[in-house]
């Protein structure tokens, strides 16, 4: 027989049922109450990280469920906020869930070509939902990057989107993982942690760079060309600088070799069938663009995709002073469409979506704010899309 609670007013006994829930919801409140009086006294200071369900669990005796139901009392009065993946941590008291009014913290490598239309995306879509940003740059300079970050939390910003520094790092994990431990809410912006597959859990928002490339040169192959180069911008050294290049050079591999193409650099004249190649250099200069245009040339390519369009402005400079004409007999697609339009023969581009990108960050970073755990894991890609104009033929021959 089980005993009778003494501290039951009914005349009837209660169930047992009834009992276990009313112990049950005295731990938790005992446990959130204590939690509590810890915060309030300073025990862990704002933007501390809590010990883990599981630890207090061990520590306490107490069963994660009630554990948890403490952990969620303590988010319903605005105490802690819990971050995805990261864990719980003691909020802020002016960062509310009832807040009116986000400031988004904002963290760009710099304010040049790329990003002026992603920074637009951001800060009209927050002007729309009555939030404001605070902006830091760190001009790719990684040793800046952290105290940036630090001046946007010491702004009392609510959440941020970071495009950090992950190329050209031993652990970048590691650094995600520091990030993603923020005291607020992070998104990432046209970074990711593509290696780990579904293993990745940060939130981002990111261009497919690889698809794009990817169709640029299945376009051209649509067209008729099978001799399709491939001219980048920066070698292996630089392109910790510019992230995007890596990707773009592996949709270019994953086109020619699902095409039955190859991107192989090796041009004596064993070696001149080969369909396709690809070749690095420094930033050009318009000597560069002479010494690639000869490369291109000599391997008997038709056309190529040029990373990016300034590069591609070049290369059509070097084409005209050789007599080649441009789409007629050289195809040419740039990847970026920062200035494509401008070229003397305007650039069919690989465009991406970079003020949709802006738009979609700052939704779902304010999503995060305002649903909390509640809201889904948002890991976004935008495929660019390519814009048709002179230099690829297209026009002439058939659209897109």
């Amino acid at each position: 027989m089980p005993r009778k609670n003494p501290q039951t007013v009914h005349a009837e006994p209660a169930s047992a049922t009834v009992r276990d829930t009313a112990k049950q919801n005295l731990k938790f409140q005992n446990l959130s109450d204590n939690l509590r009086r810890g915060i309030l006294a300073g025990t862990w200071a704002v933007g501390t990280k809590l010990p883990t369900e599981q630890q207090l669990s061990l520590d306490t005796g107490l069963s994660l469920t009630t554990v948890r139901r403490a952990f969620e009392d303590l988010v319903d009065k605005g105490l802690v906020v819990r971050r995805q993946g990261a864990g719980s941590f003691v909020a802020a008291p002016q960062r509310s869930q009832k807040r009116s009014r986000y400031v988004i913290g904002v963290l760009l490598p710099d304010t040049q070509l790329y990003y002026p239309q992603v920074l637009q995306g951001i800060e009209e879509h927050l002007s729309s939902r009555g939030a404001s940003l605070q902006l830091s740059t760190y001009h790719y300079d990684f040793t800046r990057e952290n105290a940036s970050i630090e001046f946007l939390l010491d702004a009392g910003v609510d959440g941020l989107i970071l495009v950090p520094t992950l190329t050209g790092l031993d652990n970048p994990q590691q650094r995600v993982a520091e990030l993603m431990a923020l005291p607020v809410p992070v998104v990432l912006l046209e970074r990711s942690l593509d290696d780990l597959g579904p293993g990745d859990r940060t939130e981002h928002v990111c261009s497919d760079h690889q698809g794009g490339a990817y169709d640029a040169v299945m376009h051209l192959h649509r067209l008729g060309h099978r001799k399709i180069g491939l001219l980048t911008r920066a070698n292996e050294a630089a392109r910790s600088s510019n992230p995007t290049q890596a990707a773009v050079i592996a949709g270019y591999a994953a086109a020619v070799e699902a095409l039955g193409l190859d991107n192989s650099l090796e041009l004596d004249t064993e070696r001149h069938h080969r369909m396709a190649f690809s070749a690095t250099k420094p930033e050009w200069e318009a000597d560069q663009a002479e010494h690639m245009f000869q490369l291109l040339a000599g391997s008997g390519a038709t056309a190529a995709l040029v990373f990016g369009d300034r590069e591609a402005a070049l290369l059509e400079g070097a084409a005209a002073r050789r007599g080649i004409r441009v789409p007629e007999d050289l195809a040419l697609v740039s990847y970026d469409d920062e200035m494509a339009d401008l070229a003397q023969i305007p650039l069919t581009a690989v465009s991406p979506a970079k003020h949709r990108l802006g738009v979609m960050a700052a939704d779902v970073l304010l999503r995060r704010l305002t649903e909390g755990d509640a809201c889904p894991l948002y890991q976004i890609r935008l495929r660019p899309r390519i814009v048709v104009r002179d230099s690829c033929g297209a026009k002439v021959v058939s659209p897109i």
